[in-house]
C-alpha cells in the first residue's frame, strides 16, 4: 500500500463539533453576576459603559443651606450664640464646592448662603461703629442665630410628629365582629334624658288643656243692698272695707257696679280730706 492510498484519520471535531463546545458556559462553577436576557452573565462585558452620574451615593442628606450649616455645627459641638465662622465657613465652602460639580442649580441655594458667612465675616473683621444714639451695635451673627434657632426648634417638632404612631403606616384598625346576645342590653337611662321626657310630656299636656267657662247670675240690685246694710249704723267705712276678695273677682266687680250706681243715685258719698289720701265711704241720708 502507498502513502496516497492511505486514508486520513478523521478529526476530533467529527464526533460532536465545534458547535457542542460552545453551546456550554466557559464557567460553569461560579455564580453568575446578572442575567441578560435570560442568559447567565459571569463577567462584566469589556466595552460596557457607565456614565458617572448613573449613581450617587450620599451619606448625608440636608435639607436646604440651613439644615447644613446646623448640622456643620452640631457635629463639632459649636456653641450656636458664638459661630466661629472661620472654621464653619471653610466646611460649608468645602461641600458647596462638591454639589456644585454635580449639580449647579442644586448649589446656587448653598452659594447665596455662602455669601452671606463670608459677608458676616467681614463684618466682624472690621471695627464695630456705634450707632446715633451711641449704643453698641449689634453682632452681626445675631440674624444667622435666629434663623439657626428657629429652624432648628422647626425640624425638632417634626421629627417628634414624625415619631408618633399613625394610622395605615405604623399601626392598622382592629375590626372585630362581636355577635350579639340573644337577650338584648338596653342602655342605662340618663337623668336628663328622664327629665327632658317628663318636660316634653307637660307641654303636651298643656296643648290639650281644656278651660270651662261658668256663667254665675250676679244682681247689682242685690249688692247695693248689701253695700247699703254695711254703712248703716257706721259713720264712715273705707272703701277697700266694702269689696270681699275671698268672694272672686266676678263679685268684685258686681259690688264695685253698684257702688257706683248708689252714688249716682245720691244714696251714699264717697268723701277724701287730701289728695293720695284714704276714700271713706258714708250713707248721704239719716236713716229713720
Amino acid at each position: 500500500m502507498t502513502p496516497a492510498d492511505a486514508t486520513p484519520a478523521p478529526a476530533a471535531a467529527d464526533a460532536g463539533g465545534p458547535d457542542d463546545a460552545s453551546a456550554l458556559p466557559a464557567v460553569v462553577d461560579q455564580i453568575a453576576l446578572a442575567r441578560l436576557y435570560g442568559e447567565p452573565l459571569f463577567e462584566l462585558p469589556q466595552d460596557l459603559y457607565i456614565p458617572p452620574d448613573a449613581l450617587e451615593v450620599f451619606l448625608e442628606a440636608f435639607e436646604g443651606p440651613l439644615d447644613l450649616l446646623l448640622y456643620l455645627i452640631r457635629r463639632q459641638d459649636f456653641n450656636i450664640l458664638d459661630i466661629p465662622l472661620a472654621d464653619v465657613t471653610r466646611q460649608y465652602l468645602d461641600y458647596v464646592e462638591q454639589i456644585r460639580a454635580r449639580n449647579l442649580e442644586l448649589a446656587s441655594e448653598y452659594l447665596l448662603m455662602a455669601a452671606m458667612l463670608i459677608e458676616i465675616k467681614s463684618r466682624m473683621l472690621l471695627p464695630p461703629r456705634r450707632t446715633d444714639d451711641g449704643r453698641e451695635p449689634e453682632d452681626p451673627r445675631a440674624e444667622l442665630v435666629r434663623r439657626l434657632v428657629e429652624y432648628e426648634r422647626i425640624k425638632s417638632a417634626a421629627l417628634q410628629l414624625d415619631a408618633l404612631p399613625l394610622l395605615g403606616r405604623d399601626f392598622l384598625r382592629a375590626q372585630v365582629h362581636v355577635e350579639q346576645s340573644l337577650q338584648p342590653r338596653w342602655p342605662q337611662v340618663d337623668v336628663d334624658d328622664l327629665r327632658a321626657a317628663w318636660a316634653d310630656i307637660l307641654r303636651r299636656a298643656r296643648l290639650n288643656a281644656h278651660h270651662t267657662i261658668t256663667r254665675e247670675q250676679l244682681s247689682v240690685r242685690e249688692h247695693m243692698s248689701i253695700v247699703l246694710k254695711r254703712l248703716q249704723g257706721r259713720r264712715f267705712v273705707e272703701f277697700h272695707d266694702l269689696f270681699d276678695p275671698s268672694r272672686g273677682v266676678p263679685v268684685l266687680v258686681v259690688t264695685f257696679i253698684a257702688t257706683l250706681e248708689l252714688s249716682r243715685e245720691h244714696l251714699i258719698e264717697l268723701t277724701q280730706a287730701e289728695a293720695f289720701a284714704p276714700i271713706y265711704v258714708r250713707l248721704a241720708y239719716e236713716p229713720s
